[in-house]
């Protein structure tokens, strides 16, 4: 028994260190699920963002539409009086071009070049040339000065009877043959100096300047392309190294069916709205009805003034005119009319701004207002219509804070 009670106390426990290894995973995995928690806290606390703050928006309107005063309306398009696709005077390889699409220029800017290898040599051939007739001008010069002095000593030989008539006749007709030779050479200089003013103009006419000042809406050549002033036939040579529209020359054609052609005259107010800004009305007024119509269409080609120039005014747009009574004038410009409700409009310092929505933020925007209209006040400058403004901003409302919209 005293053995069998030594062996058992030598026994090994195999399930007492199983249970303290469980007992420290269980540990492990509590201190890691505790770090975790505190990550996630610190990150919302340090990095998440502010809560978007909610808001009501309106969107800013335009006046009222003048068609309750229209007489006429009609559909037509922007078109530019002064347009020029333009090219270069001389065939040649384009070597440069210095324009793209949407520059604007200056007259007299140079557009692109051309290789002027050929006529650098022509200019080079004609100073050449005009030299040698100066030398040649000169010569003969020199000769007509001896045959004078020739001519003198016979006149004085003869006097003194020590030579005869025909040596006297012969020294004339020399200096008569010298006088004529020397107006010819003179005329040759004279060529000559032309001739090279013509190749320096055909140098200067490689490189393409502009016309007038404008905007460039084509880009028509590129280097290493031929251009000509006339087409070559073929398709493989341009005619122009772009198109510039003067802007300011823009104005509105519209065709009138010939049976309301009375009642449009030149100086009558008209209202234009742009296809793509349906709410901007833009004061215009009728330059003149072309004299002829269209018998295939039934219709009279009326110009039409655009009187507030803007940059969002380009060739080709679809416009509709609006022809107003003569007793009402045309609408003033929309963006001076836009009205914007007045719960939007913060003062401060005696300057009123509102908040602008842009995306999921608001942009802090001052603006000039004028006359209240009811709920509305009129804003002078400073918005556009269609864009949102946040009503009663909330305190605390700053530019750029994340915002939703009720």
């Amino acid at each position: 028994m005293d053995k069998a009670e030594l062996l058992q106390q030598l026994k090994i426990e195999r399930d007492e260190p199983a249970q303290a290894g469980a007992r420290t995973g269980r540990w492990v995995a509590a201190i890691l699920v505790l770090l975790a928690v505190a990550a996630a806290a610190t990150y919302f606390l340090v990095f998440a963002p502010d809560e978007a703050v909610a808001v009501r928006v309106a969107a800013v309107q335009a006046p009222q539409s003048n068609a309750t005063r229209s007489v006429l309306d009609a559909t037509g398009y922007v078109t530019a009086r002064r347009i020029a696709t333009v090219s270069a005077q001389v065939t040649g390889q384009v070597e440069t071009v210095l324009i793209e699409e949407g520059m604007e220029v200056e007259e007299g800017q140079v557009l692109a070049t051309l290789d002027d290898t050929e006529w650098r040599a022509q200019v080079a051939l004609a100073e050449a040339q005009l030299d040698s007739a100066r030398s040649q001008l000169a010569e003969i010069r020199a000769q007509l000065q001896q045959a004078e002095k020739d001519l003198a000593r016979q006149q004085e030989l003869v006097g003194r009877g020590l030579t005869s008539q025909a040596a006297l006749d012969a020294a004339a007709t020399q200096v008569e043959a010298l006088a004529a030779r020397l107006e010819s050479a003179a005329t040759g200089v004279e060529v000559g100096q032309r001739s090279l003013e013509l190749s320096r103009v055909r140098l200067g006419n490689t490189v393409i300047r502009a016309p007038f000042a404008g905007i460039v809406t084509v880009k028509a050549a590129q280097p290493g392309e031929m251009i000509s002033p006339v087409s070559a036939g073929g398709g493989f040579t341009r005619t122009g190294i772009g198109t510039i529209v003067d802007m300011d020359s823009l104005e509105v054609q519209v065709d009138v069916n010939e049976s309301f052609i009375q009642r449009v005259y030149p100086g009558q107010p008209v209202e234009a709205v742009l296809n793509a800004y349906p709410n901007w009305r833009i004061p215009a007024e009728v330059i003149a009805i072309i004299p002829t119509a269209d018998r295939s269409r039934a219709t009279v080609r009326v110009r039409v003034a655009i009187l507030e120039r803007d940059a969002r005014i380009v060739p080709d747009m679809g416009v509709r005119v609006a022809f107003l009574s003569a007793d009402e004038p045309a609408a003033p410009n929309a963006p001076s009319r836009l009205l914007v409700p007045a719960a939007a409009l913060v003062d401060a310092d005696g300057d009123s701004h509102v908040f602008v929505l842009q995306g999921e933020n608001v942009v802090r925007r001052q603006v000039e207002v004028g006359e209240a209209r009811g709920e509305f006040r009129q804003v002078l400058e400073g918005l556009r219509s269609g864009e949102r403004v946040v009503l009663d901003p909330p305190a605390g409302l700053e530019d750029g804070s994340m915002v939703r919209v009720e």
